[in-house]
């Protein structure tokens, strides 16, 4: 099948992601020189003041090591879905952070969560489970591809794994991207197979199957081929003959 239609590389596929880390490392960068907190902007559970980290949080980042944790994981995989998933990329992404956010929000501890790591969950979680839901063989490699990745990752969606992290978020973004994978339609990947007389423009005229068969439906075998009469000319040699010249002895030859 030719998936040119759908996976094709355009511009939108690095500017998507590089637009997300230049967005987050200036965030960074101006908190850094200002000297100024703004974990306060982030999710606190189930608080109205709170509601404003669901959009905001994925853009703010504790310390360095945080912010370059997320980065290389953020540009690849988004970069994957708008490959992969064009239709729907801008989707995924837009309502992977308020749907994660919100699920965060009600689920979370009292303590302010930050960071993209739950955006990252979010497309963890859609292209491993939406490349298998295809089976088309391109997305499900990705999706294993994903696994070999990112696999690891599955352990901090759990409690007490680490207390510094909000596997709150991990978990509202891994359940955000299961529930895309399914709702999000995408093209039917696996051609189907349908015969020449199963197709609009088929003229049974030109089929030399279907000729054999009457007006009324009934097969007719098809006429014995005509025999093919070969006649071989005889060729008659002619018979050798010899001719014998008589020859008298005369006096003078002996």
């Amino acid at each position: 099948m030719n998936d040119y239609h759908y996976f094709k590389f355009t511009p939108s596929v690095w500017i998507v992601p590089t637009f997300l880390l230049i967005l987050i490392w200036s965030v960074f960068y101006f908190e850094n020189v200002l000297n100024e907190d703004l974990s306060v902007f982030g999710i606190l559970p189930r608080t109205v003041s709170g509601l404003k980290g669901v959009v905001l949080s994925p853009f703010l980042h504790g310390n360095l090591g945080h912010i370059a944790n997320n980065s290389l994981p953020l540009f690849i995989l988004t970069t994957a879905l708008i490959y992969f998933y064009r239709d729907v990329s801008l989707k995924v992404l837009f309502f992977g952070v308020l749907l994660s956010g919100l699920i965060t929000w009600l689920i979370g501890r009292q303590s302010y969560h930050i960071g993209a790591s739950g955006l990252i969950y979010v497309l963890v979680s859609f292209i491993f489970f939406k490349g298998l839901m295809t089976k088309y063989y391109r997305l499900m490699a990705l999706s294993f591809a994903v696994v070999v990745m990112y696999g690891g990752m599955i352990w901090y969606v759990f409690p007490d794994v680490d207390k510094t992290i909000s596997w709150e978020g991990h978990l509202a973004g891994l359940v955000s991207g299961f529930v895309f994978a399914v709702r999000f339609k995408t093209p039917d990947y696996v051609e189907e197979i349908r015969y020449e007389w199963e197709k609009p423009d088929f003229d049974p005229s030109n089929d030399a199957f279907m000729r054999r068969f009457d007006e009324n439906g009934n097969f007719v075998n098809p006429p014995k081929p005509e025999e093919i009469i070969v006649e071989y000319e005889e060729i008659v040699s002619e018979p050798i003959r010899y001719i014998y010249t008589f020859k008298e002895n005369r006096e003078d030859d002996k």
